[in-house]
């Protein structure tokens, strides 16, 4: 797990962070970098939580990070059958 995959699971976006803040996104980055994301969060969490508020990550912006998207396959209407008597 990279550090742009860790802030998209913390619903932080990346992009923002880094446009906006970019010396506090690269200090994080390197602290990333030298210890395991459960330790890096224990460490940050409160700061964390200022970030997801302050760079929120939107529905469709986590589709994206995640490479996720919709089926494309199309959805098929039932027909009702009807019976001649």
């Amino acid at each position: 797990m990279n550090f742009e995959e860790y802030l998209a699971s913390k619903k932080i976006d990346s992009v923002k962070f880094k446009k906006d803040d970019s010396a506090l996104w690269h200090e994080f980055e390197n602290h990333f970098e030298q210890m395991h994301p459960k330790s890096f969060t224990a460490q940050k969490l409160y700061l964390i939580n200022n970030l997801r508020r302050k760079y929120t990550l939107t529905p469709q912006d986590d589709e994206i990070a995640k490479g996720s998207t919709k089926s494309s396959t199309p959805v098929i209407p039932k027909r009702k059958v009807q019976i001649k008597k």
